[in-house]
């Protein structure tokens, strides 16, 4: 049945619980944030954490072992000192299906699943009980208010499995499972009031640079535009101090973060590397404009662990011809006394998706 598998641990976008911590499991850290809301539409940064993960333990979203990336989760669950143990997880894009499909509205729960199941076979190259598989009404279509949009979401029950059996086995309590793109989406929401006329009517570039991975998507009044990722990230940074100073890659990330590195590396290493982050960023914007009908974007927002390099976001600028911010999810919130404000400046730009898992909470 159709509704047993809608029961299943992949709840597409519902909350079941008042509050949830959202986790964000990455190629190298595990992310963790826990908000409280202070008024409708007003939330507070109770705590956060950030926690390393050994190399090549989780690799294009595949837990290599699950053992070891539950134990830093247990580890980063201490440190972040929080007794809630309701959490929100997610998937890369990558990793679920997800179709958008026109039906009538007013149709019962019964008849809505059977419409979805029809659908489902169509897109899906499974068999359905090797998937979890969801669903939610995103309201009136856009030319019938007869009809209803409905989004699809499916994802093979194993990817599913192994990030539940984390949280299990450190302890916590897994009630929901979204996408990552649409937890980026949600946390954008938080980051729209800090910029001019508050981004309506504009289209935002919003660039998440991962270790591996930079995502990029354009936005427009909160909807996704345009999505795509390149397989370029600040990894690319830690290899190249390797191969210019004859380090470790352990030696060369510690060097990059603690910044102990000789005086040539601004030169010869990072404003390249920087340079071609910014090539990166420009040819996903052409790919955009000659994938679209669209020929500008207003703003190009920053994110992910490489947004705060030292000029980075002139250099963006000046390249894309775009003005270019660092995205801060916590811009417009309030912030508990127990977090440091330098700190949380530095670490603010790679808790979107985090964020985002949190915000769930308050649908």
């Amino acid at each position: 049945m159709l509704a047993d598998k809608l029961s299943s641990a992949f709840d597409f976008l519902k909350t079941k619980s008042p509050s949830l911590i959202g986790i964000d499991i990455a190629s190298t850290t595990i992310k963790m944030v826990e908000l409280s809301e202070v008024g409708k539409g007003t939330f507070r940064l109770e705590r956060y954490a950030i926690e390393p993960l050994a190399k090549d333990l989780v690799q294009d979203g595949n837990v290599a072992n699950l053992d070891q990336v539950s134990d830093a989760l247990r580890r980063g669950f201490k440190r972040l000192g929080s007794r809630n143990k309701s959490v929100a997880m997610a998937l890369p894009a990558a990793m679920v299906i997800t179709k958008k499909i026109i039906v009538p509205s007013g149709q019962k729960e019964e008849e809505l699943e059977l419409t979805v199941e029809a659908e489902a076979n169509q897109y899906i190259p499974f068999a359905l009980d090797e998937v979890n598989l969801d669903f939610q009404i995103l309201g009136a279509a856009p030319n019938n208010p007869d009809e209803v949009e409905v989004l699809i979401a499916a994802s093979r029950k194993e990817k599913v499995e192994d990030r539940v059996a984390i949280a299990e086995a450190a302890g916590l309590k897994p009630l929901v499972m979204d996408v990552e793109s649409y937890a980026t989406q949600e946390a954008f929401r938080m980051i729209a009031p800090s910029l001019p006329a508050n981004g309506r009517d504009q289209n935002i570039a919003f660039v998440d640079i991962g270790a591996h991975v930079t995502h990029f998507y354009v936005l427009r009044n909160g909807q996704f535009l345009f999505s795509r990722d390149q397989a370029f990230g600040g990894n690319q940074l830690t290899q190249d101090i390797q191969r210019a100073f004859n380090l470790s890659p352990e030696e060369a990330e510690a060097a990059k973060k603690n910044q102990g590195l000789p005086e040539n590396y601004d030169q010869d290493v990072l404003q390249p590397f920087m340079e071609t982050l910014a090539l990166e960023i420009t040819r996903a914007l052409q790919f955009f404009f000659t994938s679209t009908t669209y020929n500008q974007v207003d703003q190009i927002v920053l994110a992910g662990g490489c947004a705060l390099l030292p000029g980075l976001d002139e250099l963006v600028a000046k390249r894309a011809s775009v003005s270019t911010v660092v995205g801060n999810p916590f811009a417009s919130m309030q912030v508990s006394d127990r977090i440091r404000p330098r700190q949380l400046a530095q670490d603010a730009p790679l808790l979107t998706i985090a964020t985002g898992l949190a915000l769930r909470s308050f649908e």
